[in-house]
């Protein structure tokens, strides 16, 4: 999360922050691969304004829910960013329109909670739990995914059924 860092300090950023084309982007991507489960995208989105086009961002993810894609939104700067807080639907999946979001694959993370010193040449960062909260969802939205296809680890990973230790794609001994 480092270069997150250094590219929010370095980069200038405007408007209008729409994020429904690039969100479409991926989840053709995604969609192109949605058949093999070795293969699932992640969609980080840095950003430091107030969505434009919520209502198509909206559609777009939930469109995209049934996709092997998770999207990361961190937002920079200090912007008013409830909004991102619909997006992210921890408590209750996506609903616009009438359609309802399969599952929850966005994760909003605000930045300005993880930096001291704001606004001096002394700011500093926490690093650590930064990257925790960012990635905090990847793994549940990635196995809710596999789960909802039906998709199964390759490879004997059930040693209490076979009575064999699984076999591993490296040596442990070493």
């Amino acid at each position: 999360l480092l270069p997150i860092i250094s590219l929010s300090t370095m980069c200038s950023f405007y408007g209008p922050t729409n994020f429904s084309p690039v969100i479409n982007h991926v989840a053709n991507f995604a969609r192109a691969y949605q058949h093999d489960p070795s293969n699932y995208f992640v969609l980080l989105i840095i950003t430091d304004g107030v969505i434009t086009d919520l209502d198509a961002t909206k559609k777009a993810v939930i469109h995209a829910s049934d996709l092997p894609l998770s999207i990361i939104i961190v937002g920079v700067g200090s912007e008013d960013f409830s909004a991102m807080d619909e997006l992210d639907s921890d408590d209750q999946l996506l609903s616009h329109n009438g359609r309802t979001a399969k599952r929850d694959i966005v994760q909003f993370v605000e930045m300005q909670k993880f930096v001291s010193g704001a606004g001096s040449h002394h700011a500093t960062w926490n690093k650590d739990l930064l990257a925790r909260e960012v990635l905090f969802e990847i793994p549940e939205q990635l196995v809710s995914y596999m789960r909802a296809k039906n998709f199964k680890p390759p490879g004997k990973l059930d040693s209490r059924r076979t009575g064999t230790a699984p076999q591993l794609p490296y040596n442990i001994s070493a």
